[in-house]
């Protein structure tokens, strides 16, 4: 039987400091096998029973992958529709539309365009 999970969690990163919470929001929710949840954490709850408290380490590989390289780029200033005077690094938007949709990070700002990263902000860590 496919079980549906609803998932209270924190996220804690190498120094023990939360890096994401479900605290004061709603509970993370997938139903098992539908290859929407990190392997890592469906791996932890599957077979858990309702109540159950538990820690997991998940690394990056079963988690959110490992930064690739061709995620980072630059693009024109033309590329981006906001105020090139309010991009900052560290910003996160949408670029694209529909199935080209994907989020961004800033990464820096230039003369010759904007370095963005469509990595996960987790990517990588444990």
């Amino acid at each position: 039987m496919v079980m549906f999970y609803r998932v209270d969690y924190s996220l804690f990163n190498a120094e023990g400091e939360v890096v994401d919470s479900s605290e004061g929001g709603s509970a993370l929710a997938f139903i098992e096998g539908d290859e929407t949840m990190m392997p890592g954490l469906e791996k932890a709850v599957t077979g858990r029973a309702e109540g159950d408290e538990f820690k997991v380490t998940i690394e990056p590989g079963d988690a959110y992958g490992f930064p690739q390289r061709s995620l980072i780029r630059t693009v024109s200033f033309e590329t981006i529709e906001a105020n090139v005077e309010d991009l900052q690094p560290g910003m996160i938007f949408q670029v694209g539309s529909g199935t080209e949709a994907e989020v961004v990070r800033v990464v820096e700002v230039e003369d010759e365009g904007i370095t963005i990263d469509g990595n996960h902000p987790l990517a990588g860590v444990t």
